[in-house]
């Protein structure tokens, strides 16, 4: 109706206003709501608590003259960590672990001590969290290696908040402007001097690359003149971010491959979260105001949906499965459950209990819910929660439609609503429980197949920061079918503990064989049966073998029944962080006029896993499947090659509620810890005080030995929150154009020119282009703004799949001449003719290593002047025939141009043979 399609409209314009990053608010010009949380691994230390607030003050100040006296630090959350007990710290109410904006945890294998941020991609994108260690912030020898405390925190924030990217480049440090060897930096006016970091002599150049060998450092002075830029080097005395007239576009650094070679302050006032917001004036005191708060016991209400819509099909029987679930294995000790069931009233049908043995778990499934009947009032379910609710979370199921006027008391509670929808007519308006109170939201199918319900009642875990305390989930498969049911899940040597293996079937248990990878088989005897639930558990005790398990489940009823299995285990040790998994949406809504992405992060501790097969299947309300693959190649959708962080583009959008649910494989082994850093601030070299090279100690190395290991068979599955997309009416689905390649390369072979890239698609990074479109300037400027009016590449290359590799190459002997510098880049179109953007520009510089001068003896002189005229004329001759001959094939260029070329090639031939 119309009226169901303007609540949901406005839902969609609440999601797009609230912003990606949890929380944080902008109110006038300060920022509000940050928080910024301690791991439990982190030791008690009141001082870390006066070190944050300090950073915070220092970093209000910078940020307001960064910004032109705009935006600052208004108020600040601390949540410290449940095992801390010396300080008066007020109860959290919806802060937790997981919706940190910055994270103080232990320095991991891979960063050490150097502040970063976890990026995801797109250039204007919030990112997930800055990472701070302990050490860093209470440390003052380790800190100074990166700057002032405030100011590499303005770094980390733009990274953050406005999605834009580091402007120096620690592997490809230099570059050449014509034929000059500049640092990778932005400004250009940032001064400094260029020595040999072993014995401080001036720095040498490289006669194949033209560039500074690999021993060179550029160290800045300390003092610059020029203002900017933070985002290059916090340590200096810069203070501002590059504008548009200061931005360094001629840089290979990251923020101008996926910024279009923008500067910061464009991507802030014209891409960011930030875009457009009005300018207000600044009130007198811009220091932030700060809390600091504790989670103490997990509280957690399920609210349950008992009306008659709930009695179709095997609904109830399917809550009753997922809540015995997560009580009995996701559920840690100590946290208190209550059950509470609601038609168009509510009732309590257990009080909080605490959670402290099987008799208490047991008593809670004793008290689901069995049967259903009756009108439907969602708000009656949340308002029985009662007073005193802050810092409680409530799991609300529903499947009705009833109308919800409970904004205002969810707001007010203190409490965090996590919202399931359970089958197509559900009232999405519910969502709008969870965006308020920053609770998760998803939508599930019903039948025992789908295992909906199973996976959101199991991503429910714990939040605290201790992963070693979480239960994770390996395996969650399920079909509808006659005879057997086979699969396999890998425990890894990072889990063991608390292994179960849960099969739910739909009429009659099936028969059941488990073998473990050396030395057990378990039966359909082992498992623990309960028939009114419909559901055989088999609990493993102590460890479970590491290596592949491997499982069949045989229907013995002569047509098809659902079935499904779901493997959960715990970290086998304390000491060893288990490999997560976590997946989003890049929008928790669309109205279809741009593409979504998928993600999926794999990692150990924030070491990024690499090199494993990550599939995303995404389900709709409606029925429709889509399976994506997800890569970590640097391209299309990807930003970082080999940063542990798998992406996608899902471009099949039409209006809905959708699911999404990805699974981890690495059976092959050939899975990897990576080296790839994410955005940081720079640990610096040194500086130049009063014209001396003041150095600071190498940076601490990384242990290639231990990232490059091994990480063994390893088997996960998760699930993002869902999502919802909504079409204008009347409007057809959208038609993508390619996506923007942004891992475009060029090198000189010779006398050619190579460029290499990643295809992209049809539709984004989905199918194949139809052609591609490559051109070529002495001014990257003009790549950037008028692409068009660029030099033409012919070529002879049929677009591949996309994910492909492509390669490219020719010849421009007219135009390529020692210390000549040529920018590229590149589009793709498809068959509806619809282009991508414009690619990230490359430059290529033809360096030719001068020869050594020949002494006298060295070849014969037969003209008495010792120089063979003759020689040099038949081969300059010939040389200049050739490239005449090449030019005039292989690059097409406006046509005036081309006859100029020709001209130029026909005048030196004239001449030459004058001689």
């Amino acid at each position: 109706s119309i009226t169901m399609a303007s609540k949901a409209a406005a839902v969609l314009l609440l999601v797009y206003l609230s912003g990606s990053t949890f929380g944080i608010k902008l109110t006038g010009n300060g920022y509000t709501d940050i928080l910024i949380a301690i791991n439990p691994e982190v030791p008690e230390d009141p001082v870390l608590i006066t070190q944050i607030e300090e950073m915070f003050k220092e970093a209000s100040r910078h940020l307001l003259n960064a910004t032109k006296k705009h935006l600052y630090f208004k108020e600040v959350a601390i949540l410290v960590p449940p095992n801390w007990n010396k300080g008066n710290y007020s109860k959290a109410k919806t802060e937790v672990y997981d919706k940190a904006n910055i994270i103080i945890d232990e320095p991991n294998k891979l960063h050490g001590d150097q502040p970063y941020t976890l990026q995801y991609g797109e250039c204007g994108s919030e990112g997930r969290y800055i990472h701070l260690t302990p050490d860093f912030m209470l440390n003052d020898d380790v800190s100074k290696y990166y700057g002032p405390r405030g100011k590499v925190f303005v770094h980390e924030w733009a990274h953050l908040r406005w999605g834009v990217f580091d402007e120096y480049n620690e592997e490809k440090p230099f570059y050449l402007s014509g034929s000059i060897i500049e640092a990778t930096r932005c400004t250009i006016n940032i001064t400094g001097k260029y020595i040999h970091k072993r014995d401080q002599r001036d720095c040498t150049t490289d006669p194949v690359t033209g560039l500074y060998t690999e021993d060179c450092v550029f160290y800045p002075d300390k003092q610059q003149t020029t203002s900017a830029s933070i985002m290059y080097n916090q340590g200096l005395s810069v203070k501002e971010f590059c504008t548009k007239e200061t931005h360094n576009t001629e840089a290979p650094n990251i923020q101008n491959r996926l910024c279009g070679n923008r500067g910061v302050e464009e991507v802030i006032t014209s891409l960011s979260v930030d875009a457009g917001v009005a300018v207000v004036p600044t009130p007198p005191s811009i220091l932030p105001t700060f809390t600091v708060v504790q989670c103490r016991q997990r509280v957690v209400c399920l609210v349950l949906d008992v009306s008659g819509s709930m009695a179709a099909g095997s609904r109830m029987l399917n809550l009753r499965q997922a809540a015995t679930l997560f009580i009995q294995k996701i559920v840690e000790d100590q946290a208190y459950i209550g059950i509470v069931q609601f038609t168009a009233t509510a009732t309590i049908r257990e009080p909080l209990t605490l959670i402290d043995g099987e008799a208490s778990r047991d008593k809670l499934v004793g008290s689901l819910p069995l049967s259903a009947g009756g009108g439907t009032d969602i708000c009656a379910g949340v308002k029985k929660d009662g007073d005193g609710a802050i810092g409680d979370a409530i799991i609300l199921l529903t499947d009705g439609e009833s109308s919800i006027n409970c904004q205002k008391r969810v707001n007010e509670s203190g409490a965090t609503v996590h919202t399931i929808t359970l089958g197509p007519k559900a009232n999405i308006d519910v969502k709008e429980l969870s965006d308020i109170s920053g609770g998760k939201y998803h939508n599930a199918a019903d039948g025992v197949d789908s295992n909906d319900l199973v996976d959101i009642f199991t991503s429910h875990t714990t939040s605290d920061g201790n992963l070693t305390k979480q239960t994770i989930q390996l395996e969650s498969t399920g079909l509808n079918m006659i005879g057997w049911f086979n699969g396999s899940v890998s425990i890894d040597r990072t889990i063991g503990n608390k292994t179960s293996f849960l099969v739910i079937y739909e009429r009659s248990p099936p028969d059941i064989l488990v073998l473990s990878p050396f030395t057990r088989t378990y039966d359909t005897s082992h498992f623990k049966h309960d028939a009114p639930a419909k559901t055989l558990t088999l609990d493993i005790e102590g460890t479970a073998e590491t290596g592949q398990w491997k499982y069949s489940l045989l229907n013995k009823e002569s047509t098809a029944q659902s079935m499904s299995m779901t493997v959960t285990s715990r970290a086998v040790s304390d000491a060893i962080p288990p490999v997560m998994v976590k997946t989003h949406m890049s929008q928790q809504s669309s109205n279809g006029s741009k593409p979504m992405l998928v993600y999926a992060e794999v990692n150990q501790k924030g070491v990024p896993v690499i090199l494993a097969d990550v599939m995303a299947t995404l389900k709709s309300d409606s029925g429709d499947q889509y399976q994506l693959q997800l890569l970590d190649n640097g391209a299309g959708a990807d930003a970082f090659r080999n940063d542990g962080i798998y992406s996608s583009y899902f471009t099949e959008l039409t209006t809905g509620k959708y699911s999404l649910k990805v699974k981890v494989h690495n059976n092959d082994g050939m899975a990897r810890f990576s080296l790839r850093r994410h955005s940081g601030a720079l640990y610096i070299p040194g500086y130049v005080v009063n014209g001396q090279v003041v150095m600071n100690p190498p940076k601490p190395p990384v242990s290639e030995d231990d990232l490059q290991a091994d990480v063994g068979s390893f088997t996960r599955t998760v699930i993002g929150e869902s999502f919802s997309v909504l079409l204008p009416p009347g409007v057809p689905p959208p038609n993508f154009p390619p996506n923007k390649i942004t891992d475009l390369n060029a090198e000189i072979e010779e006398d050619k020119v190579l460029l290499t890239w990643t295809a992209p698609g049809e539709d984004m990074d989905q199918g194949t282009a139809t052609a591609y479109e490559i051109r070529f300037s002495e001014d990257s400027d003009l790549l950037r703004s008028n692409f068009s009016t660029a030099h033409l590449v012919t070529y002879d290359l049929s677009p591949k799949k996309a994910g492909s590799p492509e390669k490219l190459s020719f010849t421009l002997f007219s135009i390529i001449k020692n210390g000549t510098t040529l920018f590229f880049a590149a589009k793709a179109e498809d068959k509806s003719f619809l282009k991508s953007e414009t690619s990230n520009i490359i430059q290529v510089t033809k360096i030719v290593p001068k020869a050594p001068v020949p002494s006298p003896t060295d070849a014969p002189d037969t003209s008495g002047s010792g120089v063979n005229i003759t020689a040099i004329v038949i081969s300059v001759t010939t040389v200049t025939m050739v490239a005449c001959l090449i030019a005039s094939v292989t690059i097409l260029i406006r046509p005036i141009l081309l006859r100029s070329h020709l001209k130029l090639c026909v005048c030196a031939l004239t001449i030459m043979c004058l001689q």
